[in-house]
């Protein structure tokens, strides 16, 4: 989750949805904003550049707002920065909701709560330094993932 949905947040849900895929498992993997201002719009240019060049199409994501339902939908919830980890536990209706909140750098930095920067204001050097702190968080998830089904 990210402001706009179009730089941090679909650049994670391409790179999780690849390592999905390499991996065979089948998850719902999705990302949103919170500001209504690129609803509807496609990635970043730079966001898609930066995944194209590993392989990732971003092309058909949409920025969409993030929903109280979203808490039902998915089983993690993971934040870019702390305003949207704030926005998310403010909206989160109980304890179970809030559980489900983390930031994204926290699957390698377990209780730092450091912030993916946004890149929107910058180059394509600080959308590349966000592709790779989010790929290494991705292969994070996958690895907990993976663990939990091989323990089942």
């Amino acid at each position: 989750m990210c402001t706009g949905n179009i730089c941090r947040s679909p650049l994670a849900e391409g790179i999780l949805r690849e390592k999905f895929r390499k991996k065979n498992i089948t998850a719902e993997v999705d990302s949103c904003g919170f500001e209504a201002f690129h609803v509807g719009d496609p990635p970043d240019h730079r966001a898609m550049k930066v995944a194209e060049k590993r392989g990732i199409d971003l092309s058909s994501l949409r920025a969409r707002l993030f929903k109280i339902n979203d808490f039902d939908r998915f089983d993690f919830i993971y934040a870019m920065d702390s305003s949207h980890y704030k926005n998310i536990i403010k909206l989160a209706r109980n304890g179970a909701d809030r559980l489900k909140v983390d930031y994204i750098l926290n699957v390698l930095d377990p209780g730092k709560n450091f912030d993916v920067e946004d890149p929107w204001y910058h180059d394509l050097a600080a959308f590349e330094d966000v592709y790779k702190q989010i790929d290494a968080a991705c292969d994070v998830i996958v690895e907990k993932i993976v663990a939990v089904s091989d323990q089942k």
